[in-house]
């Protein structure tokens, strides 16, 4: 079973490329859990949350998982529930670091906010393209400090989508 986990800032492309990696090779694709979290808990998310939304992304992971497919495609994973308690918080639950690094993930596809509009989906809260590239290098910085393997996805729509399926493909060949 090969892992590809999407991972970057809000409002580059991660769900709409899962959906066509899967499309293009098959596989399971987990989507984002704090969506449904936001959408069944209709108020501002606050740190007591962390936990709940992390525990029901790791669900989602595991059920897929254990399904065994050939190709299991992340939207997301805990890396996005650590950086996004601190960026709004200020803190994260201590455990979410050793449990996101004792799972095994063979290709995480780093996705650049450049180049492409932010678009506002009453979930997202991050327009600055500042921010957003803050947010871009804290994930680049993670992925490089606990040698996870990633490839940083850019470009226009159409260049996004030949990487990332560039990428998978190279993952299979190897």
């Amino acid at each position: 079973m090969k892992v590809v986990v999407l991972t970057g800032p809000e409002s580059t492309g991660k769900s709409w490329l899962a959906a066509g990696l899967q499309k293009q090779f098959g596989g399971v694709r987990v989507d984002e859990y704090v969506r449904r979290f936001i959408e069944d808990n209709p108020r501002d998310t606050c740190l007591a949350d962390i936990p709940a939304i992390a525990r029901g992304q790791l669900q989602w992971e595991d059920e897929a998982r254990a399904q065994r497919p050939a190709l299991l495609i992340l939207d997301t994973h805990l890396l996005s529930n650590i950086l996004w308690s601190q960026t709004l918080f200020g803190d994260c639950p201590d455990w979410l670091e050793p449990e996101l690094l004792a799972r095994h993930y063979d290709l995480h596809l780093l996705l650049s906010p450049e180049q492409i509009d932010w678009t506002d989906d009453g979930q997202r809260c991050q327009p600055d393209l500042h921010e957003r590239l803050m947010f871009f290098r804290a994930t680049q910085n993670w992925l490089e400090k606990h040698q996870q393997p990633f490839q940083i996805i850019q470009g226009n729509w159409a260049e996004r989508k030949a990487q990332a399926v560039a990428a998978v493909a190279h993952l299979f060949a190897d």
